[in-house]
């Protein structure tokens, strides 16, 4: 029997399941809610889905949280406990039914719900879906829903602190089931926030849903084999094996209600027009909405999906593990129909990070301690998991962590995948990719400003010098700053001359910088294929505005110039370059850059050989046709620009003109 004959098959038999519960009825309870912070009496208008955040901010009581420093004058509110009301309709048809349910697909985190007055259900994670059946406590007509959101800051602290001695590095979030970046991290903010983030549903049935067909046909095999230099690791789809150009995915915004369809959809293109085929969902944000996993579907990007534990160890008990098991097999069985798919990881660093973060020393964990962390983290990632895994899912190949060795161990390049970080975490020069090339690189990258229009948005113009308080405050990465003015130092410009720079040219020079560094690194990686089967840049994207290593800003999903050098980088139809030229090093002349508008087209040429020409037009957000490239002497070059602009203001220079300044 063909694959369309087997799929007809499937839906028959799906669509006669469906015949039996024809009758059954669902109404999704996203109107008339409102919230207040618990035990108040103003209650105000809610959004749902939604969270606190965006409702305090829909409400005009606080700012916006990504203008200015406006992020650590809102910690309070992690510090409160919030309640969510309104009614739905019971009909007595509804109440005959055999099973009346109230379904929570997304509650975040530590939730008490009840309905007229009475407690049905205490939710602890974010990630399960909820179900609890409410026929004893329900009334024909108008029933009251509430939902009251517990701290979950004050909940881990409280349950870090009930363990002490006993540490579980590297922070109290290893308790909770929820989205880890929502506790800060290196590229994103501290809003530990809770509310209603995806719609929730009353479900009055007789017989239930029968699950989604199941069919996996594009078979997928991960090949870790011992050779003569290490140990492989590539990706085998229908038996022939697939070099990987990618990117490491993070959560779209701070707040997961605001990333639309549309949002879902700038995002994934924005990977697919740079001739990308993985996206690895990375372990510290969410299991994503399935749109997000049709699009991959779609455009035909494989999906590497990690398990939402990123960067610590576990607690052991009993609840933890139960917890996670159901998380677990919920997941995998929504996602698992998904053909883009083709790797359940189980988490992001935790295994390097036990080894090699020097843990032990700075919690001060007593050898006892330690069996007992590496125990619990080992019952999880190598027993458990993969047993849960199998149970849903025979058909993918599971990963206990990425990586297994630290960028700092000679293995890491040699066998599994790896996180290169010598090059900035190291201070390594950017040659050093040429020798310390891994055999899947499944993160690298460098840190660059937002476009300087988005700089723009969340500052004022008193704010925009160079290490202003406002400007710290969107730069995350410890000692950031110092670690990109060394690079800048030696691949662009005197240390000497930064201090004096304005804010607007530090912006160009770094992302000239992240460009020369990526499009160098994925160029070294794909030369040396098949000894390298795969490379995913870190970062595509980012959850508020600020300095980071993704190609993309916030705003807009508006390419930064490390986009174009991706794109160039990962064609199939050129040789990959790798010249490591440093650009300080070129003798450049002015170009005497020129330029006519045509349309929609700008037309650029220069006299003299000009360096990372760079357009930018005044409100416009969208994508140019490419910037940040190289003209050669007397060469044209025709750049086009999406929509109707009437009387653009342009701005063209290149690297000669921003140095000159500077001399």
């Amino acid at each position: 029997m063909n694959y369309q004959n087997k799929l007809h098959c499937i839906m028959s038999l799906c669509l006669a399941g469906f015949t039996s519960i024809a009758f059954a009825q669902k109404i999704e309870l996203k109107s008339n809610w409102t919230y207040r912070e618990e035990k108040t009496q103003k209650w105000y208008t809610a959004s749902v889905p939604g969270e606190i955040h965006t409702d305090l901010l829909n409400s005009k009581l606080i700012p916006d949280p990504f203008y200015r420093d406006n992020e650590k004058k809102l910690q309070w509110i992690e510090r409160k406990n919030w309640e969510y009301k309104t009614a739905f309709q019971v009909t007595a048809n509804m109440l005959k039914k055999k099973n009346t349910e109230l379904v929570f697909d997304g509650l975040d985190t530590y939730a008490a719900v009840y309905v007229n007055n009475q407690l049905v259900l205490k939710a602890d994670n974010m990630f399960r879906q909820w179900r609890v059946d409410v026929k004893k406590v329900l009334k024909s007509g108008n029933n009251d829903l509430r939902i009251v959101f517990q701290s979950a800051q004050n909940v881990v602290d409280s349950l870090a602190k009930k363990d002490y001695p006993f540490v579980i590095p590297d922070n109290p979030r290893t308790y909770v089931r929820k989205a880890q970046y929502h506790f800060g991290w290196d590229w994103g903010p501290k809003f530990t926030t809770c509310g209603i983030w995806k719609t929730p549903r009353f479900e009055a049935y007789d017989e239930k849903e029968p699950e989604k067909p199941y069919v996996l046909t594009r078979k997928i095999e991960l090949i870790q084999d011992k050779d003569s230099l290490g140990s492989s690791f590539y990706f085998k789809i229908d038996g022939n094996p697939v070099y990987m150009k990618g990117a490491n995915y993070i959560p779209s915004d701070a707040f997961l209600s605001r990333v639309s369809k549309k949002e879902y959809e700038k995002i994934v293109l924005s990977a697919k027009e740079a001739n990308m085929n993985m996206l690895r969902v990375w372990g510290g944000g969410i299991y994503e909405d399935d749109y997000f996993y049709d699009l991959c579907d779609k455009y035909g990007i494989n999906v590497w999906q990690d398990f939402m534990f990123a960067g610590t160890m576990v607690p052991g008990d009993d609840a933890f593990f139960e917890n996670v098991k159901k998380e677990v097999q919920y997941q995998v069985k929504r996602l698992r129909h998904h053909p883009s798919i083709v790797l359940w990881c189980g988490n992001n660093e935790s295994d390097e990070a036990f080894k090699n973060w020097g843990w032990m020393k700075n919690f001060k964990i007593s050898k006892q301690d330690s069996i007992r962390l590496w125990k619990d983290y080992t019952r999880l990632f190598h027993d458990s998991i993969p047993k849960w895994v199998k149970e849903v899912d025979g058909k993918r190949p599971y990963l206990s962590s990425s990586p297994l060795y630290h960028w700092s161990k000679p293995k890491s390049v040699t066998e599994g995948d790896s996180h290169y970080w010598g090059i900035w975490w190291g201070l390594e020069d950017i040659e050093a990719v040429q020798k310390k090339t891994g055999r899947f690189v499944s993160e690298y990258g460098m840190l660059s400003m937002p476009n300087y229009s988005s700089v723009e948005v969340f500052t004022l113009p008193e704010d925009r010098y160079l290490y202003s308080d406002i400007v710290l405050a969107h730069q995350k990465s410890g000692k950031g700053f110092e670690k990109l003015d060394s690079y800048l130092n030696r691949y662009f410009i005197d240390s000497a001359k930064i201090k004096n720079i304005s804010l607007e040219d530090y912006t160009y020079l770094t992302q000239c910088l992240q460009y020369y560094v990526v499009k160098n690194i994925a160029g070294t990686h794909r030369s040396k294929e098949p000894y390298n089967m795969g490379t995913l840049i870190w970062q595509l994207n980012d959850c508020w505005p600020t300095a980071s290593w993704s190609i993309t800003d916030y705003y807009n999903r508006e390419p930064r110039a490390s986009w174009y050098a991706i794109r160039e980088a990962y064609r199939d139809d050129v040789k990959p370059e790798t010249d490591f030229i440093r650009p300080r090093d070129l003798s450049l002349e002015d170009p005497k850059i020129n330029w006519e508008i045509k349309g929609n087209n700008i037309i650029i040429k220069a006299l003299k050989m000009a360096k990372y020409v760079y357009i930018s037009m005044k409100g416009y957000n969208g994508k140019w046709s490419d910037n940040y490239f190289d003209l050669k002497a007397g060469e044209e070059k025709t750049i086009s620009f999406e929509g109707k602009i009437t009387k653009p203001e342009i701005k063209i220079y290149s690297l000669f003109e921003v140095l000159e300044k500077y001399k």
